[in-house]
């Protein structure tokens, strides 16, 4: 049948259910167990003793009739199992419920625990409950879908048909759990900050902008909170984190999107080797906990963890690479570059510009295991201290893992002068982002003294595609942002 058909024979089925009293769609629903909980109770369950009592709340995802016995599968959150319906003991209500039921139909039942003859744990139901009538059909091979798109786009279905893919996202919430408390008891205190921003800053991105009526002023969503976070450490907070979202106006891609989470978090009085030794521990136990080892399988790669991780210096590789030095000209590292036979498009000549294209090269030799990259190019870090023996180099790192950054990390800078020196410097570097002007307000913050410190960034979607084996970030993020769907002439309504 097509899918109007099959939809219209379950809106009859729903009908018939109103007509004999029963509510499609119910109320609230006492359960006494989740599934996985119910399944628990096998392991105790003696031969001869009392049956336990269960009441589990679901959608059917399989139904398969034997005479006057059913046999159906519940799934909740927590898991699946089997029920066992007798026809003749469920009554005049149960049975009605039974001849109007659909795979995708949601109920709550009340039984006991047993196990077939075959062994199969089970409930053997005495009182169904209908809970939400499904009049769409689920997806029988929702594998075999080649656009893939649809499941972004019906996410809903996804996770109804998917198991794997509901297991990402619980993997996604307990890993943020972990987070959270492993920040929490290092004396860490989470905090939130602004979303919609005057002045946007904190990183080179291009904003969305949008406008705030009341106000009659333009404001713009935060394309990273570090500028915030930083007035909390002048303030006199020692230790802060936000496990923020951010938004970015530019491109998606498998590694991209324009709206991503981040854990960003700021220590008094420490530095960028602090905030390394942070993320190494906090990412390889975050690994341990949700895959069990610290040795991780992605993509058909192993990716090893383990502390201590590799360190390697940028403007090392660099030199190696192209005899690039830190303080040379764009012209001159453009002119190296060419040298070395790369031929990118580099639309304006400045020294990130040419740097793009370095660092693209790099990431392409990139290891699977962690990586931490320092000694960056001060102009590259305009919100970081140099190097005290080394003014063109800059103390921070940058971590890859299986190519992809992860992490980011500062020294900070604290010195209001230089700060707004080296902002007003930035912005004759920055051609992409179209910002022209400075916050004002931070630079006025840090002249009344910010403790040293380190600060930390991680980018949560990319671990997470990591963590879970995952190729690209729209698997990870429930609702990523898709192009609209174009109708054709036919599908669209009549006017």
């Amino acid at each position: 049948m097509e899918v109007n058909e099959i939809r219209q024979v379950r809106i009859e089925k729903l009908n018939k259910l109103l007509a004999r009293g029963i509510e499609p769609y119910g109320r609230r629903f006492f359960t006494t167990h989740s599934v996985a909980k119910a399944l628990e109770n096998f392991a105790t369950l003696s031969e001869g003793e009392n049956p336990t009592p269960v009441t589990l709340a679901g959608r059917v995802l399989a139904n398969r009739a034997h005479g006057k016995a059913i046999f159906m599968d519940l799934a909740d959150q927590s898991g699946k199992i089997q029920l066992y319906i007798n026809m003749g003991t469920i009554g005049e209500e149960g049975t009605a419920i039974m001849e109007s039921l659909d795979i995708g139909d949601i109920i709550g039942v009340d039984g006991i625990l047993f196990k077939t003859k075959m062994g199969q744990e089970s409930v053997k139901v005495a009182k169904i409950t209908f809970l939400s009538k499904s009049l769409m059909t689920l997806p029988e091979k929702w594998h075999g879908l080649k656009d893939v798109e649809i499941r972004y786009r019906q996410r809903y279905v996804d996770m109804i048909a998917n198991q794997n893919v509901r297991d990402i996202f619980l993997k996604r919430t307990k890993l943020i759990s972990f987070i959270r408390h492993y920040l929490d008891t290092r004396g860490f205190i989470e905090v939130e900050t602004p979303m919609l921003q005057q002045q946007p800053g904190g990183a080179r991105g291009r904003p969305f902008i949008s406008k705030h009526n009341a106000l009659d002023m333009d404001v713009y969503m935060r394309i990273a909170p570090e500028l915030y976070l930083k007035r909390l450490l002048v303030g006199g907070f020692e230790r802060v984190y936000e496990i923020n979202r951010n938004f970015r106006n530019e491109g998606i891609s498998t590694r991209h999107n324009p709206e991503f989470t981040m854990l960003e978090a700021y220590q008094s009085y420490g530095n960028f080797e602090d905030m390394m030794n942070l993320m190494e521990e906090l990412i390889s136990e975050s690994a341990k906990l949700l895959t069990g080892s610290y040795k991780v399988q992605y993509q058909g790669k192993e990716i090893d963890f383990t502390p201590p991780w590799e360190r390697r210096s940028f403007a090392g590789m660099v030199k190696e690479k192209f005899d690039i030095n830190p303080e040379d000209d764009a012209k001159t590292m453009l002119d190296k570059v060419k040298a070395k036979g790369v031929r990118g498009k580099i639309d304006t000549l400045t020294r990130s510009a040419v740097m793009k294209i370095a660092e693209e090269i790099l990431d392409e030799g990139a290891t699977m295991n962690p990586v931490f990259f320092t000694d960056y190019f001060t102009f590259l870090c305009p919100l970081a201290k140099t190097k005290k023996d080394n003014p063109y180099l800059s103390e921070r790192f940058e971590c890859f893992v299986a190519g992809l950054e992860v992490g980011n990390a500062y020294s900070e800078l604290n010195d209001p002068q230089e700060q707004k020196a080296r902002l007003m410097e930035d912005l004759t570097d920055d051609t992409e982002t179209g910002l022209r002007n400075i916050d004002e307000d931070f630079i006025h913050a840090l002249e009344y003294g910010m403790p040293p410190a380190g600060g930390l960034g991680i980018g949560i979607d990319r671990l997470v595609m990591l963590l879970t084996d995952s190729p690209t970030i729209r698997e990870v993020i429930l609702f990523p942002l898709l192009k609209p769907l174009v109708k054709s002439e036919e599908e669209s309504p009549k006017q």
